[in-house]
């Protein structure tokens, strides 16, 4: 193979899936070469060695196709100044980097590596800019020496950063080890990954270590899909599958896992369901506890709730109906209760209501949801704050554990938990430990949305476990009789076909637009969105008020290419920044793809970019009114969301929602899906799609089943 040394001068292209790259090379001779290759995110100024060979593309001519590469560092001023300037190492920009070289010259990467205190030589370093200098270039030196091990076992360079961020110093140590650790404990790496590097570095494909690995991983893989547990049976179908080793084998690493309490065995009907250890606790626990808590006496209102209702009904200037009537009063006098209702049923005033008369009890109630959308609406609905149930718990993001618990319960009288649909087995475990056993507990939610995203189905498994009283409220409140959206909601859970506004009518909340053809569809989406919409709702077109919501992520109409093109036609502003072939423009709609405690935003928050930092290489997304920062190596976290899932969507209200339907579609075509995706419209929702699709849609009750067991353990409780 050839082989060169140089600097990355431009990126023409880079996919994020796959990694491939193509950009501009240039030599330390000053030839300049297109260099084609499998990489991680790279920057303009980096230094690399690269090893490959020479090929001729039809369309592209001649280009280097690199096999195997290594970072160095620059020896000459130039080549290092563009490479600080790159925003590789934090706290150095362009325009430091030019002072520091001006001062310097070639002999600034000695003094980075020897004599890092000189930097305070140069103007605009004090001694905390220094201190974030010497960090990041400590960093990066360990990290180099990293990649450049990895590298001659096939591993990425984006990798190798996120192994040091996570072990520092004892990577190497654990990569020899036991390479398999890696999928376990750090984000975004799956086990092909990691048995990628552990078979290059030499352990044999029918490794016990390797088979547990995989078992390991195929629970947590079915854990983030929501199961609790998964099926041995599946399990070791899968096992011979993908590692296509003997059935003894992986019986035998099964044994060993349960030997050594890495996992929890439980007989099931004609199969064995196979816990890790947290999720099987979490679920056992739960079960007793609310079993415990509706078991222990509690206080009744010494006053007429009846009377306390008709007061409720004279100040709101309402009329409840028989069903919202019970589930106020049930409140006062069951110690656990679920509300459940679909859009327009009046959960809402209910919980006001409630609230009202509590507090004319003078009693401490506690408001929460399982996100800080859900509970800024429930704050603004009731007049009373209302937290998210990390905050309500008092969660610690460094020691990741909450501050309220059985030793340090909640302090109130009754909690009530709205969007309870949206909780999962985890939060709940956490949460039923810190609720005394005097307190209260209001459970409010949609049974027929779609479960959490998390492990569990628990709003459906506590309500058909008969173990706590439900109240369920069926009947439309009269303010909202007249939408569309509140009626076909309750239609399509009927499995009833939808209703549409008269031919001409302009000021529906609900329109159904007919296009079989994908690419049609894709058009009235693109015209919905830019102009049709924002006219009609008088707000701009990149307006957090605007969302689309697909079912699939891939297609013409999928959430990921949707994304694409929104961005291209819908955001003209070019202040932006590449991280790979992704760019991050001021304006753009992002979501935040998983929970991040210290920064309190939580997987599904969606924000809008407001600024972007060239020189630090980071950006600023407002969120409710709070602007976060995120760094180059957190820029991961967050998605573009012009489009979203379904799932993304849960426990959000937008002004207008627009959702294709399309028999390209068809495995997800689920009645709760389409339900959900519906009801998160306020003032306007319009399906672009096939009648077929719809149909398909409207008739498939049956949502793919979880493997969770809390309702069998809820209804045994019954019988203690």
């Amino acid at each position: 193979m050839d082989h060169f040394e140089g600097t990355i001068e431009h990126i023409i292209y880079c996919s994020p899936d796959t990694g491939y790259t193509v950009c501009k090379f240039v030599q330390e001779d000053g030839t300049t070469m297109t260099i084609v290759g499998t990489f991680p995110p790279l920057s303009p100024g980096e230094m690399l060695k690269i090893k490959g060979k020479w090929e001729i593309n039809p369309k592209f001519g001649q280009q280097f196709k690199v096999e195997n590469f290594t970072p160095v560092l620059p020896s000459s001023a130039k080549g290092v100044e563009k490479f600080l300037s790159s925003g590789l190492i934090k706290g150095i920009g362009p325009v430091l980097a030019r002072r520091i070289v001006k001062k310097f010259g070639s002999q600034t990467i000695d003094i980075l590596s020897k004599s890092p205190e000189k930097l305070k030589q140069v103007e605009g370093v004090g001694r905390v800019k220094l201190n974030e200098i010497k960090k990041s270039w400590a960093e990066h030196e360990d990290i180099r020496d990293l990649i450049i091990f990895l590298q001659e076992h096939n591993v990425s360079t984006n990798l190798a950063t996120k192994i040091y961020r996570h072990y520092g110093e004892k990577s190497y140590q654990i990569l020899k080890t036991n390479p398999y650790q890696i999928c376990h404990d750090i984000w975004g790496i799956g086990f092909k990954t990691a048995d990628q590097i552990a078979l290059n570095l030499g352990i044999s494909p029918s490794s016990p270590e390797r088979i547990k690995a995989y078992i390991l991983f195929l629970l947590e893989k079915d854990n983030e899909h929501g199961h609790v547990f998964s099926l041995q049976n599946d399990l070791e179908m899968n096992c011979q599958k993908d590692l296509e080793v003997s059935e003894e084998k992986i019986k035998e690493a099964i044994k060993e896992l349960k030997k050594q309490k890495s996992i929890i065995v439980e007989d099931i009907e004609s199969d064995t369901a196979i816990y890790l250890p947290f999720f099987h606790t979490a679920e056992e626990e739960l079960a007793r506890s609310i079993h415990s808590l509706a078991s222990v006496p509690f206080l009744t209102p010494t006053f007429d709730v009846e009377e306390a209702i008709k007061d409720v009904e004279k100040e709101l200037s309402i009329q409840f109906s028989s069903a919202q009537k019970l589930a106020i009063k049930e409140s006062f006098y069951k110690k656990i209760l679920v509300i459940t209702g679909g859009p327009g049923t009046g959960k809402t005033t209910i919980i006001k209501a409630v609230v009202d008369i509590f507090h004319r009890w003078e009693r401490k109630v506690l408001l929460a949801a399982p996100t800080g959308r859900a509970a800024k609406r429930l704050s603004e609905a009731t007049g009373q704050e209302a937290k998210t149930i990390h905050r309500i718990l008092e969660f610690n993001p460094k020691l990741g554990n909450f501050r309220r618990n059985e030793k340090r319960p909640l302090d109130g009288d009754a909690l009530i938990i709205d969007e309870f649909s949206m909780v999962d087995l985890p939060l709940m475990y956490h949460l039923i430990k810190a609720v005394p056993s005097h307190m209260r507990l209001i459970l409010v939610g949609d049974k027929d949305q779609l479960p959490s995203v998390g492990p569990g189905n628990l709003l459906h498994d506590i309500i058909e476990s008969e173990e706590v009283e439900v109240v369920r409220l069926d009947e439309i409140f009269r303010q909202e009789k007249d939408s569309l959206i509140v009626i076909n909601a309750h239609r399509i859970n009927q499995g009833k076909s939808l209703v549409y506004p008269p031919r001409g009518e302009k000021e529906a909340d609900f329109y159904f637009i007919r296009q079989d053809d994908e690419k049609k569809a894709f058009s009235t989406i693109m015209s919905l969105c830019g102009w049709r919409i924002p006219k009609r709702l008088h707000v701009p077109q990149l307006t957090p008020h605007i969302q689309v919501i697909s079912p699939m992520y891939k297609g013409l109409v999928g959430v990921d290419n949707l994304n694409t093109e929104m961005q291209k036609r819908l955001n003209s502003y070019r202040d932006g920044l590449k991280f790979g072939a992704r760019e991050i423009r001021v304006r753009d709609k992002v979501m935040q793809v998983r929970n991040n405690y210290e920064k309190e935003v939580f997987n599904g928050d969606i924000g809008l970019v407001v600024h972007v930092d060239r020189h630090k290489y980071r950006v600023g997304v407002e969120f409710y009114g709070r602007v976060v920062f995120y760094d180059r190596d957190e820029i991961n976290d967050i998605t573009h969301a012009y489009a979203i899932s379904v799932h993304k969507s849960q426990g959000s209200e937008y002004e207008a929602v627009v959702m294709p339907l399309l028999t390209q579609h068809f495995i997800m075509l689920q009645r709760n899906l389409f339900y959900t995706a519906l009801t998160r419209a306020k003032k306007l929702s319009v399906i672009v799609g096939s009648y077929k699709a719809l149909y398909i849609a409207i008739k498939n009750d049956k949502p793919i089943k979880r493997n969770c067991l809390l309702e069998e353990k809820l209804a045994k409780m019954k019988t203690i």
